[in-house]
């Protein structure tokens, strides 16, 4: 075959081999410029209902400034659920560690347990009406909560002996617990934070006064978690007082020295 004639047939080839690929058409993005999101200040939820807050109260708590005043006095008290004056005697330490804790800090003139055994409602007006004869700006509301649960353990097995069972721990005792602390401003009704500190623990026993077993372990939680509670409501206490508003003359209010 001529040289001219082979060149032609892979020139052909080439040819052939190239129109084979598929096209691929590309677009370039469009050249817009997304425009500064604004600050939302305005309720778009038109179905929201306030009990007793109205929209102007409402901004005007929202806008205040947050901070703790100095040489305010603290109370710390236990509550029930419902955020109420609990009327049993407060066997708990974790109230008298905060205490000691809160009143080591100097961010307060006096720190001081509270005794719900005054007359008084069971509502946050009571609360208020008790912080004020303490003269007290602020409440440290306290409270803990515990679920518990028993179940058979691998000892179990000794139930089909008569006197194994007595004795062995089959049982496991668990208990878990939450210790809440919240800041309460007594002026304003507001609450300035809420820390919590959560515990857990478990042990075996035998089938003997295990209501007193559990209480007792309930007892050693709340006393590890008290420190730590402590900590964690310095530790928001410390960032209230940094918020304080400048004193006259330039001089920066601050608190003492974290140890």
């Amino acid at each position: 075959m001529p040289r001219t004639a082979i060149l032609c047939l892979a020139a052909l080839v080439v040819g052939c081999g190239a129109a084979r690929k598929p096209l691929r058409a590309s677009l370039a993005p469009l050249p817009i410029t997304a425009p500064t999101p604004q600050p939302l200040e305005r309720n778009h939820f038109k179905r929201d209902r306030v009990a007793s807050l109205s929209e102007a109260a409402m901004r005007a708590i929202l806008s205040a400034p947050v901070y703790l005043e100095e040489g305010a006095r603290l109370g710390v008290v236990p509550v029930q659920t419902r955020y109420e004056l609990d009327q049993q005697i407060p066997l708990a330490e974790v109230t008298g560690a905060l205490g000691g804790h809160l009143a080591d800090t100097g961010f307060f003139e006096v720190v001081s347990e509270v005794t719900t055994d005054w007359p008084g409602t069971r509502s946050i007006s009571g609360l208020r009406e008790i912080a004020t004869r303490y003269r007290a700006e602020y409440l440290l509301l306290y409270r803990h909560r515990f679920v518990d649960r028993r179940r058979i353990n691998a000892w179990g097995w000794a139930y089909v002996t008569a006197l194994g069972g007595l004795f062995v721990p089959a049982h496991t005792l668990e208990s878990a617990g939450v210790l809440e602390a919240t800041l309460f401003d007594v002026k304003t009704g507001t609450l300035l934070f809420t820390v919590y500190e959560r515990v857990h623990d478990e042990q075996m026993a035998n089938i003997w006064h295990n209501d007193v077993k559990t209480r007792k372990m309930q007892e050693k939680l709340l006393a590890k978690a008290a420190g730590r509670l402590a900590d964690e409501v310095t530790t928001k206490l410390h960032k209230l007082v940094a918020a304080r508003p400048e004193p006259p003359g330039g001089a920066v209010a601050v608190g003492p020295p974290r140890s």
